[in-house]
């Protein structure tokens, strides 16, 4: 078309400089601009020939370069480029500014000096480097990739240098500024400018390719899309070409990057670390092509890496060509199948990486032949899925490599599980359970860390094995890791066998691990983790490196009350690894040995116990704040653990031995507690930590691991026992003699009362003396704090120490009052009212503890200590008020009148005017902080039953003001426990329920809309149901025990409390369950791992509310009248229930909510069905037959039947109703009668207790009969089942009635059974008598809880949730249990069958089968084509032509399709392309019109359109040739780096090239850059993208649309 268009203008004029200057007059059009350039081409092809004579025409370029096309390309410069979606303007320009550009090219050649070349590319490098963030950067960057190839190699050589310096520059963001270029520069450099460049021969091409590898060159992740842009641009100039070392032009031949390690390591990163999909596409497109370069060479080539060390990055040999030709095809493939994201096309790939790790080690000397980064791309890949199905299966994986096989060591492969490996490890989702494993029984992928981290661990060389163990555990503290990754990552390794692998500096990482990356996790799953972890310090550590102080600072950072507990196996391995490794620690002064006999552990803890009890020096008489507990807790720890490994090492006749370890490490504190009561100038500082170290030696000391005396816990009693009158007497005069005076003797105050509270403690439990010390102290102590607080009462201004002191005597009273109500021989007083009594009850309660005045004299430190945190010192007074308070109600809740109008003496106004008191109480909850309200709540418990009846508006205002600090309270978890406890307590009280029910006034209703607010709450915290249901069940089986007539009249009133708990249970998250599967693998542990024994099971489960409830069930007794009636009432209720989750729901799918509903429902009568009296079921089974009718799930079904077998065989009379449920037409019926039908298949059970059998097997035959000729293949089987089985009990009695029968169902249930084939029919029959429910499981037999609520829910397919083993009823102890309920075993082998055991598993469905069969699975492989031919036609002309002939009206879009292979998409675009008449379909090979796919698409359409073969390398030609036809190129693909434009926003032009890309591959990297517009078509559903087919036909419309409204506009 160019040619013939250049001839029509030549035929006009044979003077260029006329038709060029023709061509400049005028507007600069795009079609203008074009025309001009084609006339210079052809131009410059005559000049070639000497067509033209000498001097005019270089003169006429020169004025058309300088007077033309420069003036405009200047002009261009100023005004603004094109954005990510361009305007019809903004693309006219670029097409003006590429012809120009052309144009401008050929000038230059046609001028014949060199020096305008040269000018012009000096101009625009100026203008390049000035602005290139500048809007004229493009015409700038057009100008140097026309000009370029222009210059001379040698004479220019500075100025090409200059030019390939900024082009490499902007194109990688190389320019010093941290903004970088525009990405659209740095695109355009890229695509237009280099590859120009690349043209200039060798010696560019080199320079290009040195800026491109120079060691400063910009290399982080985000510079590497960058990279491999221009790499893909030159990747023709920068691989060698056949035939290349043999041309005598040898010395111009470019660069080889396939021997530069830079190069690769560019692929590599480009290929596992991007995450754009069109930068890998250009990784693998440079791989693939380096691969086909070497393949066509066929010459030796080898990159080593960076270092030199190790395999090599590349090679080649021709003799191994075959074996690497597979090699690099299988990784290619791999890398292109996982583009997909999808499970289904990537699986059966990726047994093909278990062949490339086999091609990649070569047995015989065990090295690597391919680098092992290489196999690491593509794990990181596959790491970085955004599907975590792919993401889990690349892990596994890479965790199972050493299971079959042993790679050689590689620092590379190291590296790459501290870095990439550990980073996938930390998503929490891939820890979830296999399908079909059970809940508990741990995590697969944490069972395949274990052993890959033994293994390979195991098969690292020693002097790497230190330095990459240290790496693996810093990385475990260099991110947030979720509890679930942590856990499992240290339990891997603690397994690892021991080796003296870890120093000081592992120590401390293992401490940092604990410190910063476990503080917010779950308190079982950090316990257990912590566990792991000081196991691992035990296993790795080399003890010579760390001295026993390193140890205990180690030590110090497990917490004690979460793993380290004395007792368990954990602690006993601990004393046993510190008695075995004691003399071989690093020496310290302050643990080396005195004597032959005593060790260096002995020696430490004995300098460590001395240096504590020293009195620090330094200190001064004045107030200091208290010591930190970190180093009392520190020295118990060790003298403990010290005293436990004498202890192993002492023989049974040396029991003394402990007593005097003991007394050897506490004497020093010892002789300062016994110096306390006499001595009065005791350093203050070293009374506090003496009083510390004595709480933590008995805090630390008790033993959680059995329930036996323990020797070490009483020798330290005694000890302490001796020093108890002297420090009694010491603590005794602090609280009373006004030496408690400043802000911070307040923490000493509570140091105080907490040993005090322990020494009470200690001498209850040897019986109390009246000459006891702890007797006299606790007397002195109330008397003196009620003597202080009545004469601070006088109304003198308060100074800080009055007011501190009073605090003191509060919080002394409020701790012997505690004491005194947990110890009753501790209530110094009778019942009568004593001095404190009276005292208590007159306490002005919540009066407000006035700030002090600052004293002159005071420091300024003390005025800043007084005058801040005031308020907090205030509650805690009224915190105390209220403890001492407690006490008083407790101790006289019988003398608390239910009105206030009589008041009998002696008078104690708190006790006698609850009313009052009760204001007082919500009143201290508005003041109170919410960690400060228990003892508000506790008299709460007292006052409200009491005032009810006569105060209920109070009582429910008391109800709402303590749900709503409930409410608050919901996301504190130290004190929300013990608060909801407390406010069950007192909203739930069995008398408060009963009054309220009598009344059934609106304190009724505010309890029941409580009730349901907590059970709604439950649903998002779990454990808050199980408080209530608990503490309710408690309170009603006590007073059940009562054996009173109306015992259980409150519950009836609440039946809705038992029925919510037993179907509750919420169906939780992914996430949820998976933190309660790994907690449940963790308790099954049990004393294995410390965290079980030390940590308490607070029961918070779902399971355990139902737990209680059935249990609270199984203990009422059915004689009892009030406890029938309750139970009556609840399966009423029951009923309702399974009929309305029934209507709600017609259809329900299995595992769903509604069924686990009706599941548990159904349970519950089942329970409840052995109380139930005739007339009872007479009421109720006709709503048990109808449930029989109702579409339900396979385990709802199984408790409908088995209810109604164990009515009709408790209570026969109801058979006549039982046998109308067959009377109903077949049509009403359909498959429900299959349930019917299952009861009759146990009528054996049904009828045990019937002597008279004959009448009901003669129905029951009768019925089975009709229905074995049912149409409903289903119901024969179960009518055959129920046949076979009733006629077996009819030969058994031998009636003579059924003679007459036997011919017939002998020879039908013989035929049945002698059925030939292998068809469904007899499968299915085969089946279902080996059904449980036909051949093991016995009504009567299996009746028991581990069958209704484990055995029947797990093989009826039901999901593992809602299976509740035995031993959780076991373990549940809050409910006694009923003797006389069976609890256990069924007595059939029921429980020994597995689900599912008839049904047949698919081929293939192990891992093990799918590896076998990886050779043969067929697999995607899309290849991208580019060596075939392209015809040299004059395309335009042949298409018109045809067209013309044709008699068709033609557009002017050519729709590319050559990429495309599947025959269906072609014939469909086929069809599309003649439908709405493009230009012509280019298609990779016109053989495809033969294929049947195709023609069925197509309907001949074919015949109607042009058709061009377009393939291979020459499509590339022809696609490029197109520039000069079209007037913009787009794509349709989706590309993620690209920037696309809507559909709907996109303005077609009408010259247009339509590129469609691979159905799988897309459009070839090396074209991408060409492409003017990537046109994206707007989704709105989940599917990833259209087919093709689909994809082009709405393009191919939207084009015709526009172009239809553009002729209609142009009409108009």
């Amino acid at each position: 078309m160019e040619w013939v268009l250049a001839e029509a203008l030549l035929s006009q004029s044979r003077d260029p400089r006329v038709l060029l200057g023709a061509l400049c007059r005028g507007e600069a059009s795009a079609e203008r601009l074009e025309t001009l350039r084609f006339l210079l081409q052809r131009l410059e092809d005559e000049e070639a020939r000497g067509g033209w004579g000498s001097g005019a025409l270089p003169e006429a370029a020169r004025e058309v370069a300088a007077g033309y096309l420069l003036p405009l390309l200047r002009d261009l410069r100023g005004r603004p480029t094109g954005g990510p979606d361009p305007s019809p303007s903004q693309r006219h320009r670029r097409r003006v500014l590429r012809a120009a550009g052309a144009a401008l090219r050929s000038c230059a050649r046609l001028a014949g000096g060199p020096q305008l070349a040269a000018a012009l590319a000096e101009e625009a490098l100026r203008d390049l480097c000035a602005g290139w963030r500048a809007p004229g950067a493009e015409a700038a960057v057009e100008v140097l990739a026309a000009v370029s190839p222009c210059l001379r190699p040698r004479e220019d050589g500075p100025l090409l240098q200059q030019v390939v310096q900024t082009a490499v520059a902007l194109a990688l963001g190389r320019d010093g500024d941290e903004a970088g270029p525009a990405e659209d520069t740095a695109a355009l450099v890229a695509g237009r400018l280099l590859p120009a460049l690349g043209h200039c021969g060798g010696a560019v091409l080199r320079a290009v390719w040195g800026e491109l590898v120079a060691p400063g060159a910009p290399s982080g992740p985000d510079r590497v899309g960058l990279k491999l842009l221009v790499l893909s641009a030159l990747a023709e100039k920068l691989l060698p070409e056949p035939g290349a070392g043999s041309d005598p032009r040898a010395h111009e031949v470019g660069p080889d990057a396939r021997l530069c390690w830079r190069f690769w390591r560019t692929v590599q990163a480009g290929l596992g670390q991007a995450e754009d999909a069109l930068t890998r596409k250009r990784a693998r497109y440079l791989l693939q092509r380096a691969v086909e370069v070497s393949a066509e060479l066929g010459s030796p080539c080898t990159c080593r890496p960076q270092d030199g060390n190790g395999p090599s990055l590349f090679w080649w040999s021709e003799k191994k060509k075959d074996e690497l030709l597979k090699f690099w095809e299988n990784y290619i493939l791999i890398m292109e199948s996982l583009e997909g994201n999808q499970i289904h096309v990537i699986k059966p790939v990726l047994p093909k990486l278990n062949s490339l790790f086999e091609y990649a080690v070569l047995e015989e000397n065990g090295c690597w032949l391919f680098h092992p980064s290489w196999h690491m791309c593509i794990y990181k890949r596959m790491f970085e899925s955004e599907n975590k199905i792919l993401t889990k299966e690349g892990v596994i994986h890479f965790l199972e490599l050493y299971e079959t096989k042993v790679l050689p060591f590689s620092l590379e492969f190291s590296e790459f599980i501290v870095g990439p490996l550990m980073d996938a490890l930390s998503e929490c989702s891939l820890y979830s359970r296999s399908p079909g494993q059970l809940i508990g029984s741990g995590s697969p992928l944490g069972l395949k860390l274990q052993k890959f981290l033994v293994t390979y661990i195991s098969l690292l060389p020693e002097e790497i094995k230190s330095s990459f163990l240290l790496k693996f555990i810093q990385k475990m503290t260099s991110r947030h890791w979720c509890a679930i990754p942590i856990l499992f990552l240290s339990k891997a390794l603690a397994n690892v066998p021991r080796s003296k692998a870890l120093g000081i500096e592992g120590l401390l990482a293992l401490r940092d691990v604990i410190h910063c990356t476990m503080i917010t996790h779950q308190i079982l799953l950090r316990g257990a983790a912590q566990c792991y972890l000081l196991q691992t310090a035990m296993n790795l550590l080399d003890v010579e490196k760390v001295s026993l102080s390193d140890v205990s600072t180690f030590l110090m950072s497990l917490k004690q009350e979460e793993s380290l507990g004395r007792g368990t196996s954990l602690w006993t391995e601990l004393c046993d690894w510190l008695r075995v490794n004691e003399g071989c620690f690093k020496q310290t002064p302050t643990c080396r040995p005195l004597g032959s006999h005593e060790t260096s552990l002995n020696a430490f803890v004995k300098n460590l116990v001395q240096e504590y009890v020293k009195s620090p020096s330094g200190e001064t008489g004045e107030n200091h704040f208290m010591p930190d507990w970190f180093e009392a807790r520190l020295v118990a720890l060790m003298v403990l653990l010290a005293v436990d490994v004498e202890g192993m090492k002492a023989q049974y006749s040396e029991k003394q031995r402990t007593q005097t370890i003991l007394r050897i490490f506490l004497d020093p504190l010892l002789d300062a507690l016994m110096k306390f009561g006499t001595h009065a100038y005791v350093p203050l500082l070293k009374t506090d930590r003496c009083l510390q170290l004595l709480l933590k030696l008995l805090h630390t000391s008790m033993s959680k691991g059995s329930s036996q005396d323990d020797e070490v816990f009483t020798v330290l009693q005694n000890l302490v026992k001796t020093a108890t009158e002297s420090v009694s007497e010491f603590i005794l005069r602090r609280l009373i003699m006004n030496e408690l005076n400043s802000v911070s003797d307040l923490d000493r105050c509570c140091l105080y009362l907490m040993v005090l509270t322990e020494l009470i403690n200690l001498h209850s439990k040897a019986g109390w003396k009246r000459d006891n010390p702890i007797w006299r102290a606790i007397s002195l102590l109330k008397n003196a704090s009620i003597q202080h607080l009545q004469e601070m009462e006088s109304g003198q201004e308060p100074t800080l120490g009055s007011q501190i002191q009073r605090v003191v005597s509060m919080a002394a009273l409020a701790t012997v009052c505690e004491a005194a109500a947990e110890k009753p021989e501790l209530q110094l007083d009778s019942l009568a009212a004593g001095p404190m009594e009276r005292f208590l009850s007159s306490l002005q309660l919540n009066q407000t503890l006035r700030k002090p005045q600052v004293e002159e004299q005071s420091s300024f430190f003390e005025e800043l200590s007084s005058s801040q945190g005031w308020g907090k010192i205030a509650a805690q007074y009224i915190h105390d008020q209220w403890v001492c308070l407690s006490f008083l109600l407790k101790k006289y809740h019988a003398h608390i009148p239910a009105s206030e109008t009589e008041i009998p003496e002696p008078f104690l106004p708190a006790v006698q005017m609850p009313i009052r008191t009760l204001q007082s109480a919500l009143e201290a909850l508005t003041i109170l902080p919410s960690d400060q309200v228990l003892p508000v709540l506790h008299c709460m418990k007292i006052l409200v039953p009491k005032v009810l009846a006569s105060s209920a508006s109070l009582c429910i205002e008391s109800f709402d003001l303590g749900w709503k600090i409930i409410s608050s309270l919901s996301n504190t978890q130290l004190i929300f426990w013990p608060n909801l406890k407390a406010f069950v307590q007192f909203v739930f009280d069995n008398k408060v329920l009963t009054i309220a029910a009598k009344i059934k006034g609106q304190a009724y209703l505010k309890i029941k809309e409580i009730m349901y607010k907590m059970i709604e709450m439950s649903a998002i915290k779990t454990g808050v149901f199980n408080i209530l249901i608990n503490y309710c069940c408690q309170s009603w089986i006590v007073s059940a025990s009562n054996a009173s007539p109306g015992a259980l009249a409150s519950a009836k009133n609440y039946s809705e409390l038992i029925l919510e708990a037993c179907i509750f249970g919420t169906v939780f998250r992914r996430d949820q369950r998976l933190i309660q599967d790994v907690q449940t693998f963790i308790e099954n542990l049990g004393p294995d791992c410390a965290a079980n024994i030390v940590i308490e099971n607070t029961k918070r489960e779902d399971h355990y509310v139902r737990i209680c409830a059935i249990k609270f069930l199984c203990l009422l007794d059915g004689s009892n009248m009030s406890h029938k009636l309750f139970m009556e009432d609840l399966a009423i209720k029951l009923f309702d229930k399974d009929e309305l989750v029934s209507k709600s729901k017609i259809s329900y799918y299995v595992n769903s909510l509604q069924h686990r509903v009706k599941n548990r429902i159904w349970q519950t009568l089942l329970v409840l069905f052995p109380r139930f009296d005739q007339n009872f079921l007479t009421g109720i089974i006709d709503r048990i037959f109808q449930a029989g009718f109702i579409s339900n799930q396979a385990s709802v079904k199984y408790f409908v039947e088995w209810i109604i077998i164990l009515i009709l065989h408790k209570f026969p009379q109801f058979l006549p109703k039982f046998w109308d449920c067959f009377s109903y037409g077949e049509e009403n019926l359909k498959t429900s009668i299959c349930t019917f039908l299952s009861v009759l298949s146990h009528l054996d059970i049904i009828t045990q207790n019937i002597p008279e059998k004959k009448l009901i097997l003669k129905q029951a035959l009768v019925t089975i009969l009709q229905w074995c000729f049912s149409h409903n293949f289903s119901v024969r089987l179960y009518a055959l089942v129920a046949l076979k089985k009733t006629w077996n009990m009819c030969k058994a009695l031998c009636v003579e009635e059924f003679d007459a029968l036997t011919s017939i169902i002998e020879s039908s249930l013989h035929q049945v059974e002698s059925m030939h084939g292998a068809g469904n029919a007899k499968k299915n029959w085969q089946r279902i008598q080996e059904h449980f429910f036909f051949a093991t499981f016995h009504p009567l037999k299996d009746y028991c809880l581990e069958t209704i609520f484990y055995i029947l829910p797990r093989l009826s397919g039901l999901i593992d949730d809602e299976w509740i083993t035995i031993d959780k009823f076991t373990k549940f102890t809050d409910i006694p249990v009923d003797a006389g309920f069976q609890w256990y075993l069924s007595e059939t082998q029921l429980c020994q069958l597995k689900p599912g055991d008839w049904s047949q598993e698919d081929i293939g469905s192990s891992s093990v089968e799918a590896n076998h069969q990886s050779e043969w699975t067929d697999v995607q492989k899309k290849m991208i084509p580019w060596k075939n031919k392209a015809p040299d036609l004059d395309l335009e002309l042949v298409f018109q032509d045809r067209a013309a002939k044709l008699g068709k009206s033609v557009s002017r879009l050519i729709v590319v399709a050559s990429l495309i292979d599947k025959p269906t998409n072609l014939g469909g675009l086929c069809r599309t392309c003649e439908v709405f008449g493009a230009a012509v379909l280019a298609v990779g090979s016109l053989q495809c019109v033969k294929d049947r796919q195709f023609q069925h698409l197509s309907v001949s359409a074919e015949q109607w359109l042009p058709l061009a073969e377009v393939g291979g390398e020459q499509f590339i030609k022809f696609y490029l040739c197109l520039l000069a036809l079209l007037t913009v190129f787009l794509a349709m693909q989706k590309l993620f780096s690209l920037i696309s434009i809507d559909l709907t926003q996109y303005c077609f032009p009408e010259k247009s090239l339509l590129l469609l890309g691979n159905e799988h591959e897309g459009i070839p990297a090396n074209l991408i850059q060409q492409l003017d517009v990537c046109v994206e078509i707007p989704q709105q559903g989940i599917i990833r993208s259209l087919n093709v087919h689909v994809s082009g036909a709405l393009l191919i419309w939207e084009y015709t649309r526009q172009q239809v409204l553009r002729r209609g506009d142009a009409r108009s």
